[in-house]
């Protein structure tokens, strides 16, 4: 696991924040249980804060990839509704061109009957499938030019409501799953909070605190970085590097996008958004959402995508500064460009 935790005020990186929440709970361990003769009563405790403290950022970054999940699921749902939408109206329509054509030969069949009676062949028009007599040519020979038209039109029309009906039960099935993802991944999320927000609680008072101090400083109230000279990489850039810079001490909410609170990749899309560009959802969809660049190019606009499953992004804005969404307590910061290993920088 990757933490966000920093060691100053100004945002010096920490590079080496991997934390192996196995060894750490395991060294603590090993500590709890050594000989009463040689343990160290303050040695042993501060093990165990340090365990607490690496499960605790562990679970946030598991949190954060199971919040990119649900962000993702939330798109995939929203995407379905719409064309859910469209192939219900346009079996709606493909219904009525069917009534419509059924009531012209019912009304051919009603004329028939008042002079008389009705012609065997205009039965078998009025019939639910009429495919069946289509297939005889002996039927058709009995048919006059117009009603053989009529005939293959409404057949055509039926298949195509046919069709239609089949397309809009597959993506109703889809819709449902993805839902069922959602809530899935909901779930996920709420219990790895709770759960970090259970030890954080368990942690000595002046050890939470410490610990909220290093990884959820407020951004309003750090020092700017000097960002003097710097040029985005285009128009559009520089208009989502300025809208990134104003989201800065706004808090982190899983599964939002703005205005007010973001997610990580929330905060990219928005800022995009606001600069005109359409950003997919996903820090891992949003690696492929444009030219990736070598980290010694990267510009002002850039994004910038973290681990090696792509579960976090933030926006490069110059002089070795990003602009991010950290995760739940935290608010929008400038953090060193190296926080934690980079997979790809890519420039919408």
């Amino acid at each position: 696991m990757v933490s966000h935790r920093r060691t100053s005020q100004h945002g010096q990186s920490t590079l080496a924040g991997v934390t192996v929440v196995s060894a750490a709970l395991a060294t603590a361990a090993a500590g709890l249980s050594a000989p009463a003769a040689s343990a160290d009563p303050a040695g042993r405790a501060a093990a165990g804060r340090e365990a607490a403290t690496a499960r605790v950022d562990s679970l946030y970054a598991q949190a954060e990839r199971a919040t990119e999940k649900y962000d993702g699921a939330q798109a995939r749902t929203k995407e379905l509704r719409g064309q859910v939408a469209a192939l219900q109206d346009r079996t709606a329509r493909a219904q009525e061109r069917v009534n419509r054509m059924r009531g012209r030969l019912g009304a051919l069949a009603a004329a028939q009957y008042r002079s008389g009676g009705m012609d065997p062949t205009v039965q078998l028009m009025l019939t639910e499938r009429p495919d069946t007599f289509l297939e005889k040519a002996s039927a058709l020979d009995r048919l006059g030019v117009s009603q053989a038209g009529e005939l293959r039109r409404l057949r055509a029309a039926q298949r195509t409501l046919e069709q239609q009906r089949r397309e809009t039960a597959a993506k109703l099935a889809q819709l449902e799953a993805s839902r069922k993802a959602v809530a899935r991944h909901k779930r996920d999320v709420q219990r790895r909070l709770a759960t970090a927000r259970r030890l954080l609680n368990a942690l000595p008072k002046d050890a939470r605190k410490a610990f909220e101090r290093a990884t959820r400083s407020d951004g309003r109230r750090e020092a700017v970085p000097d960002l003097h000279g710097v040029v985005p990489a285009s128009g559009r850039a520089a208009a989502a590097v300025a809208a990134v810079r104003a989201a800065v001490g706004s808090p982190y909410a899983w599964g939002r996008s703005g205005p007010s609170a973001f997610d990580c990749s929330g905060l990219t899309q928005w800022a995009y958004g606001r600069a005109g560009v359409s950003l997919p959802r996903t820090s891992q969809a949003q690696r492929g959402a444009g030219r990736q660049v070598p980290l010694s190019q990267a510009q002002p606009g850039d994004l910038v995508i973290y681990r090696s499953d792509a579960s976090h992004v933030g926006m490069y804005v110059g002089n070795g500064q990003v602009v991010h969404a950290p995760y739940p307590g935290a608010r929008v910061r400038y953090d060193p460009v190296g926080m934690m290993p980079i997979s790809a920088v890519t420039r919408p």
